[in-house]
């Protein structure tokens, strides 16, 4: 996501407070936050692939996903 794209985001807020959003606006406001917000779950997804935990033996194994 680009800064201008967050800055959008941020724009449509703050005029949603004040005057409200056409039925445009609304939905374009809608689909930069499902960008935003799939682009931080996929970093933040991308950053627990990459984790890695040391044990105190000194074994060393990835995250694996918890079962519900």
């Amino acid at each position: 996501m680009t800064q201008q794209q967050i800055e959008r985001i941020n724009e449509l807020a703050k005029k949603k407070k004040t005057v409200g959003l056409t039925s445009e606006e609304q939905e374009e406001q809608l689909r930069l936050r499902r960008e935003y917000i799939d682009g931080f779950r996929a970093s933040l997804r991308a950053q627990l692939d990459n984790t890695i935990i040391v044990e105190p033996d000194g074994t060393r194994h990835h995250l694996t996903k918890k079962d519900k």
